[in-house]
C-alpha cells in the first residue's frame, strides 16, 4: 500500500483528500502545520507528498525546499494562487507537480498515480545520507561521458564521483540528454519527454529545470559547457571530454 502525506491546514480541504485517497488504497496521514509535516515526512516515509502553500507557521515553499535538502520524494503543490510565477517558484525549489484550487479529485488521485509510478523504481527515504553510505551499484555509464553517470537503482546523478539528486523532472531531461550526446533537442521534445507527472511543463518550466540542471554538473554554471542552448530551438548535450578537447 503506498502512502501519501497531506500537510494542509484546511481541516476540511485535508480530511477530504485523506477520505478518498483512502477509498483509493492509498494509507495516508495527515498534518495540518509545516513543523509537523516535516517531522511526519521523516516518520511516515511518505510515496508522495501533498503540500500546500499557505500554512500557518511556515510558507510552502519554504517546506519543499526543507524537504527537498533530504529527499526526493515526490511533491505536489496545492494552492489557490493560479499565476505562473508561483508555478516556476515551486519548480525552483523542487515541486514536482502543482495543482491549482478548486480542482477535481479524479484529476488529482490520476496525477498521485502518475507520481507514484515515476518513483515506484527505487524506495525513496527522507534521509538518504544512510543510502550514501552504502557501496554503489556499479551504475550504467553511458559511451563518451564517463565524468556524467546516472545510477539507475537510485535514480541519482553521479557528477565527478560524486552523488547529485534531482527531481523527476531533472533526471528524466538528464537520462535522455545522456543517452543522445550531441543531438539538439527541441523543447517540445524535452516537454514530451517529463510530460505526464511534470503536469505544468511549459517552455518557461523547460528552462527552469535546465538552469537547475547546469548549476548541478557544470564547472561553472554561468558558462554552461555540457548542457548548451541552441538559440531560438532548444538544448543539446556536450560530453566533457569533448569539451576538454
Amino acid at each position: 500500500m503506498y502512502k501519501v502525506l497531506v500537510i494542509e491546514d484546511d481541516v476540511m480541504m485535508s480530511n477530504m483528500l485523506s477520505m478518498y485517497l483512502s477509498e483509493e488504497g492509498y494509507s495516508v496521514a495527515q498534518a495540518f502545520r509545516a513543523d509537523e509535516g516535516l517531522k511526519k515526512a521523516e516518520e511516515f516515509s511518505p510515496d508522495l507528498i501533498l503540500l500546500d502553500l499557505m500554512l500557518p507557521d511556515m510558507e510552502g515553499i519554504e517546506v519543499c525546499t526543507l524537504i527537498r535538502e533530504g529527499s526526493t520524494v515526490p511533491i505536489m503543490i496545492l494552492s489557490m494562487k493560479s499565476e505562473v510565477s508561483e508555478r516556476v517558484q515551486a519548480l525552483k525549489v523542487g515541486a514536482d507537480d502543482y495543482m491549482c484550487k478548486p480542482f477535481s479529485m479524479h484529476e488529482l488521485t490520476a496525477r498521485v498515480e502518475a507520481l507514484i509510478r515515476r518513483s515506484n523504481s527505487v524506495r525513496i527515504e527522507f534521509q538518504p545520507a544512510k543510502l550514501m553510505s552504502q557501496p554503489a551499484a556499479a551504475p550504467e555509464q553511458f559511451k563518451g561521458d564517463p565524468a556524467i553517470q546516472l545510477d539507475y537503482d537510485r535514480r541519482l546523478l553521479i557528477v565527478r564521483g560524486e552523488f547529485v539528486e534531482t527531481t523527476f523532472s531533472e533526471y528524466e531531461l538528464m537520462k535522455l540528454f545522456l543517452s543522445h550526446p550531441g543531438k539538439v533537442f527541441s523543447r517540445e521534445e524535452l516537454i514530451n519527454t517529463i510530460r505526464g507527472f511534470d503536469s505544468f511543463v511549459t517552455d518557461r518550466a523547460i528552462d527552469v529545470h535546465i538552469v537547475n540542471l547546469r548549476k548541478k554538473i557544470e564547472r561553472n554554471p554561468k558558462e554552461p559547457q555540457l548542457i548548451r542552448t541552441v538559440w531560438g530551438f532548444g538544448y543539446k548535450y556536450t560530453a566533457e571530454q569533448m569539451v576538454a578537447n
